[in-house]
């Protein structure tokens, strides 16, 4: 929380309810014009006097209640993200924006992050890779942010970002992670680029990191095949990704195989740190279980088929 509000003092709960228990017409209208863009309902708040509110432009904060739907376990959602995003900066030093868990004035959970894209209330240019490859709903149907590979992804990273060598090697740490920590929701608009001061571009920090076969357990392992022209011979003989899928895919994207080696051996061992950060978390038990045992299954797939 210090770390989130920069050393200000602010309330652990919220001053007003989630928008499932809130009444007030005012505050419904108001919340429909903050929506970001997305599929869960995600809200834009301001710090002022130490305060979180409601706003509908300059927002520098991200409020993301309990979605809804029919998956499992929903209710579990603002700590299952919270506890990947943590495990993401913490154990794998990954760029994460600052963020925690709060309580509506109703009780019900939220999960809060700060914005990336704004700073000392000037906004900064980003574009995620759905735009970037100039893909929409209209010219390429409704599952469009699922329609490329992550080589390709990688392709347009080399293409646009100048230091690619370096923003390659984050990209596929973050690919890495999304599977061992069973995120299968990564698509398109999950990876973006911000323009630096400088005029160029870089990968975003991470986001909207969770384990989503904790509620869709059916999902497919990755939201994008990880190759563009089809499976390895190591997929065939396996049904999934295991480690020469991951280094096969480092080598195409053009990382040295000395760099591949050394991030993916950040992944195929057992994390005891892991474990203790779900053992810590606001998951319920039934969650944390499930948490863990996804964990040990992935890990078991990327030691199989190993050089």
């Amino acid at each position: 929380m210090q770390e989130l509000f920069d050393g200000q003092k602010v309330a652990h709960t919220l001053s007003f309810n989630s928008p499932y228990e809130e009444k007030s017409d005012s505050y419904l209208e108001h919340t429909k014009k903050i929506s970001i863009s997305g599929v869960q309902v995600k809200y834009s708040l301001r710090l002022e006097d130490n305060e979180l509110k409601l706003t509908d432009t300059g927002g520098q904060y991200i409020l993301k209640p309990i979605p809804t739907g029919t998956f499992k376990f929903l209710d579990q959602a603002p700590a299952n993200e919270h506890l990947t995003m943590q495990i993401a900066k913490q154990l794998f030093k990954m760029n994460v924006p600052a963020n925690a868990l709060m309580d509506f004035k109703d009780g019900s959970p939220a999960y809060i992050v700060r914005r990336f894209d704004q700073t000392h209330n000037k906004k900064i240019q980003q574009e995620d890779f759905a735009q970037i490859a100039q893909m929409t709903s209209e010219t390429h149907g409704e599952n469009y942010k699922y329609d490329l590979s992550y080589e390709e992804i990688a392709e347009l990273i080399q293409k646009y970002i100048p230091t690619y060598i370096i923003e390659l090697e984050k990209f596929l740490r973050m690919i890495l992670f999304n599977y061992v920590f069973s995120n299968g929701d990564a698509h398109l608009k999950n990876f973006s680029v911000l323009q630096s001061e400088q005029g160029d571009y870089v990968l975003t920090p991470v986001y909207d990191l969770l384990c989503t076969r904790i509620h869709s357990p059916s999902e497919s392992d990755m939201a994008l095949d990880l190759l563009t022209d089809g499976f390895s011979n190591a997929f065939e003989a396996s049904g999934f990704y295991t480690y020469q899928d991951f280094f096969e895919f480092g080598q195409r994207i053009g990382i040295k195989d000395s760099r591949i080696r050394k991030i993916l051996a950040e992944f195929i061992k057992s994390n005891k740190a892991v474990h203790q950060l779900i053992e810590q978390s606001y998951l319920n038990n039934e969650c944390k279980k499930l948490y863990a045992d996804y964990y040990e299954d992935r890990l078991k797939r990327m030691n199989m088929n190993m050089e």
